[in-house]
């Protein structure tokens, strides 16, 4: 018997879960399952909170023969390095630079130059 741990969709339209299950590689995607392991909403809008897997479980199930399915070994490889696609924070953007202060003045005793052609 093939083992294949997957996920079996379940909810309504456009509003899907899975369950994360270990079933015999034969039966159609929504059949008996041997044991479930876990599940994953889509609509949880916190990344980390979308799946929850008992990854002792999984473990067994590899360690006896079971092969994971590409989308569940993604979850599951997540799930172990707690990194869920959530992108870091942008680099702070830099402070914009203060004017030059102006340009000192004559002093009081000396006339300007356009002053002095007035004159």
């Amino acid at each position: 018997m093939a083992v294949r741990i997957r996920m079996k969709k379940i909810g309504r339209k456009h509003r899907p879960f899975y369950r994360i299950c270990v079933m015999d590689s034969r039966v159609h995607r929504e059949g008996k399952a041997i044991e479930e392991v876990g599940w994953y909403d889509t609509s949880v809008a916190d990344k980390s909170k979308r799946v929850s897997v008992k990854l002792d479980r999984v473990d067994y199930w590899i360690s006896v023969g079971a092969s994971m399915s590409d989308r569940v070994a993604t979850l599951v490889k997540k799930v172990k390095t707690n990194r869920f696609g959530v992108a870091a924070a942008p680099p702070p953007m830099l402070a914009p630079k203060e004017p030059a202060p102006p340009a000192p003045e004559a002093v009081e005793g000396e006339a300007a130059p356009a002053e002095a052609a007035a004159e």
